[in-house]
């Protein structure tokens, strides 16, 4: 009987056990900067993606506004840990030679403060794709609206157009290394203190690619 008592207890004990509730499981949300450092990955920086619920914009668009933001929010980060690391894991280490277009731009960040996050905004997205299709299907390079629809559409104080990617990291060192444009033009917009942005990446008849982000404030 004394046998019998305690089988029944770890019985019961075990079918306890056996019935407690999994906890759920938490979906991480991997920062498209995580495979340079999985510091991104904090909680901390997902304030960043302020276009994450938008519609209107792909995955990719949407990211490109988040890196952007990164790197406006936590400029000295992005330089060391990813900045420091792009030529090399890219394949382009002689941009590490590069005074005036790597070198410069690592000592903007390392120096500069935190400036506005950017909003996305639809009037922007709308400008920046007209012109993004209307590029890509005639393989056109610059900022001139051609067709008189991307002019009625068009809404920028500042805009920058990239050919050849269509990754968000990509896209951004593209544009803030700007190299072999003298003015560093691109890299000035990128920095400065707008609030709203649209971006649009479509297919280029000459370059794959083309990305038109453009800025308003």
């Amino acid at each position: 009987m004394k046998y019998s008592s305690t089988h029944i207890s770890l019985f019961c004990c075990i079918s306890v056990l056996a019935q407690k509730p999994k906890p759920p499981v938490v979906a991480v949300k991997y920062s498209p900067l995580a495979a340079y450092s999985a510091e991104w990955n904090k909680p901390l920086y997902a304030k960043c993606n302020t276009a994450e619920k938008v519609t209107y914009m792909s995955t990719k668009e949407k990211n490109v506004v988040y890196v952007l933001n990164l790197v406006r929010t936590y400029p000295k980060l992005f330089a060391n840990t990813v900045l420091i690391k792009y030529p090399e894991r890219s394949g382009n280490e002689f941009l590490t030679d590069n005074i005036y277009y790597f070198q410069s731009l690592l000592d903007t960040l390392l120096h500069m403060e935190p400036v506005l996050m950017l909003t996305p905004d639809k009037s922007c997205y709308t400008s920046a794709q007209c012109h993004a299709y209307q590029s890509g299907i005639t393989g056109y390079e610059g900022h001139e609206r051609k067709k008189a629809e991307c002019k009625e559409k068009r809404y920028f104080n500042g805009e920058c157009c990239d050919y050849g990617h269509d990754d968000a990291l990509e896209i951004v060192l593209s544009l803030l290394i700007d190299e072999g444009v003298e003015t560093l033009g691109h890299r000035i917009i990128c920095l400065t203190n707008y609030p709203m942005l649209g971006v649009s990446i479509e297919p280029h008849k000459k370059w794959n690619f083309n990305a038109v982000l453009d800025f308003h404030f």
